[in-house]
């Protein structure tokens, strides 16, 4: 459930992160054989179309009409893409837990990551903190969903 939880935490701060980080570890089997994802996330098409959904979201937070993370709908879409991806990270027995795992992670998540970026705003602008907030959101989906392929240890 810790990968759960913590693709949660991503998806606190993007919403689609989460779900084209765990597509595209399904597309390249890296997810582990007893994983909860739907079958449909393996598929290079909907990795392909996750990843451009992602980073057409990571464009988006930049501009100054986006609306912040913490509105209904955002918050919405962070739970759905959270707990889709926090599913697929789970062992196939607990998917449903790992999925709620995530998704209310992704939504408590979202309001402290909010207001870091709200106040780190104030003193370095929306585009550079945007950056710097993709920058930590890519690391973190890649490094968990590439943990989780690692042999085991002898």
């Amino acid at each position: 459930m810790l990968a759960s939880f913590l693709i949660g935490l991503v998806g606190g701060q993007r919403a689609m992160t989460p779900l084209a980080a765990v597509s595209i570890a399904a597309a390249r089997g890296e997810l582990p054989a007893d994983n909860g994802a739907p079958a449909i996330l393996a598929h290079p098409l909907v990795a392909g179309g996750m990843l451009v959904l992602a980073v057409a979201e990571m464009a988006g937070v930049k501009q100054k009409t986006a609306p912040d993370r913490i509105v209904p709908i955002g918050l919405a879409a962070r739970f759905v893409t959270s707990a889709i991806a926090g599913a697929g990270l789970a062992p196939r027995r607990q998917r449903w837990i790992g999925a709620g795992v995530a998704g209310v992670t992704a939504v408590v998540a979202s309001y402290p990551g909010w207001r870091a970026r709200m106040a780190s705003m104030r003193s370095y602008g929306q585009t550079p903190t945007g950056f710097v907030e993709d920058v930590a959101v890519i690391a973190s989906a890649v490094a968990i969903t590439r943990g989780l392929a690692k042999p085991a240890a002898v």
